[in-house]
């Protein structure tokens, strides 16, 4: 096995602790969910040595990766911070495979915050 290009390996780690800092903005950082990210990085790996293009888009895909793993085993995250009526529900990640992502509540068509800032979302409950 060659190593990682640097600047692929740099992507990861970043995408990493952006979402990781969305789950500690939620109070959600514990071991076996931190596993859960670490996993997604995993699998991410294999997926950037493919498609070195892709480098840009790991962090969306990696909190995607990440949703869909807790929605699997504890449930929605993170839930919307906008609607107050009506069912919860979690914010999606936008756009799905690109540059630049963001957390948005597509019920009220708002961006709530980029991954890895929902804890600096002024005016949003951020637990």
């Amino acid at each position: 096995m060659s190593p990682m290009d640097p600047h692929l390996e740099q992507a990861l780690h970043a995408a990493r602790a952006l979402v990781l800092a969305d789950l500690a903005a939620r109070d959600v950082a514990q071991a076996e969910i931190v596993s859960l990210v670490e996993d997604a990085v995993t699998h991410r790996r294999w997926w950037v040595e493919q498609w070195p293009d892709g480098a840009g888009c790991v962090a969306g895909l990696i909190a995607q990766d990440v949703q869909d793993a807790l929605l699997d085993r504890y449930g929605r995250w993170p839930l919307c911070p906008v609607c107050d009526a009506g069912d919860p529900h979690a914010l999606d990640v936008e756009p799905e495979l690109g540059p630049d992502p963001h957390w948005v509540c597509a019920k009220a068509g708002v961006v709530v915050a980029a991954v890895g800032a929902l804890g600096l979302t002024g005016g949003f409950a951020t637990s």
